[in-house]
């Protein structure tokens, strides 16, 4: 879909992954650097960026102070000098969200930042409010409308005697339906993988087999023709 967007709005596209990002600094060379109509994709963002941590982690820091946990002062501001030095080395939400909307949003043109995710909850509800995210959409399984499109696109069909009965079977797909297909799927794959190893073994072990036929073969030959020579018998034509 993403591909479908560049092209359709003939923008460059720009995969991104943030943990080769050394820090918030090199993030905003990368994103300024890139065209002012363009595409930037962060795959898996929930991966690629620790985007609840830091903030639950102070809550719980907050929590200890108030219950008297964290009592050393000493300690604590090593503790917080510490956090303060690795949070410097590592792109922060922060940094991401200051691009995105911040000052410098207004130094990227026209460009769109696209974010994937398998878990949307593990999302900080700072980078998904109204107004950051402008368009949410979820990848279901293909649906009878999406198939048309695509047997349009691809193989150039409107219609087809088939439609019916694709239409049928795909309103009744649900998500039970495709793990079992995946799984018998997996089997299979596993179970054909198996059988091509013991053959692959099978003929190994034939090959060798008949090495040493012949290689015995080739001894006793070789052996007949010693005796042959020490005992004087030379055979006659």
């Amino acid at each position: 879909m993403i591909a479908a967007m560049a092209n359709f709005l003939g923008y460059d596209l720009y995969d991104l992954e943030l943990t080769t990002v050394k820090d918030n600094g090199d993030l905003r060379k990368l994103l300024i650097e890139t065209t002012g109509k363009s595409i930037v994709v962060i795959e898996d963002i929930d991966c690629s960026l620790d985007l609840t941590g830091q903030r639950k982690k102070k809550e719980k820091d907050e929590n200890d102070a108030e219950t008297g946990k964290e009592k050393d002062p000493i300690s604590k501001k090593k503790k917080e000098a510490e956090e303060e030095s690795k949070r410097t080395g590592e792109v922060t939400l922060s940094g991401l969200l200051n691009f995105i909307d911040g000052i410098w949003s207004a130094c990227g043109g026209e460009g769109i930042i696209v974010f994937t995710t398998n878990y949307v909850d593990r999302l900080d509800p700072a980078l998904i409010r109204r107004g950051r995210m402008d368009k949410s959409i979820e990848m279901s399984y293909c649906r009878f409308e999406a198939f048309k499109v695509l047997a349009k696109n691809y193989l150039e069909l409107e219609s087809h005697e088939l439609f019916g009965k694709i239409e049928e079977l795909l309103g009744k797909t649900n998500l039970e339906t495709c793990l079992k297909c995946l799984i018998e799927a997996l089997e299979a794959s596993k179970e054909e993988a198996r059988k091509e190893s013991e053959e692959a073994m099978l003929k190994a072990e034939k090959a060798d087999r008949e090495w040493k036929k012949q290689a015995a073969v080739k001894e006793d030959g070789v052996t007949l023709s010693r005796e042959v020579k020490e005992n004087g018998v030379i055979a006659q034509g």
